[in-house]
């Protein structure tokens, strides 16, 4: 089945908040429940793994369309955020994360 297919398939038939996992480590699909003025929709969650295939963190960055991409990647992008990154590290202790593992039903992009 075609991308856009299993898309069409997962928003129709999903169930809210329902989680579809990508072949791109850190990356999902979530169906969005509809509202009052819109209908359900998609939107891509990114949350980087950790070495033991874990999210790093609790809610990742959820991305809608394009625009949103795009001015994620100019923040991400920016010599600031990686002044303010370094910084923050110099400043805060270092973490610890526990280790699990999960088998989900995987997205082929």
């Amino acid at each position: 089945m075609e991308l856009t297919e299993t898309l069409k398939a997962f928003i129709e038939e999903g169930g809210d908040w329902e989680r579809k996992q990508t072949t791109l480590p850190g990356v999902a699909i979530i169906r969005l429940p509809a509202t009052k003025n819109r209908p359900a929709s998609l939107a891509i969650d990114i949350n980087p793994q950790n070495e033991h295939g874990l999210p790093m963190k609790k809610k990742g960055i959820m991305i809608m369309n394009a625009t949103e991409l795009a001015a994620f990647k100019a923040i991400f992008n920016n010599e600031k955020t990686d002044s303010l990154v370094k910084a923050l590290e110099d400043v805060l202790p270092e973490r610890k994360s526990a280790a699990k593992t999960k088998k989900t039903d995987i997205l082929q992009l």
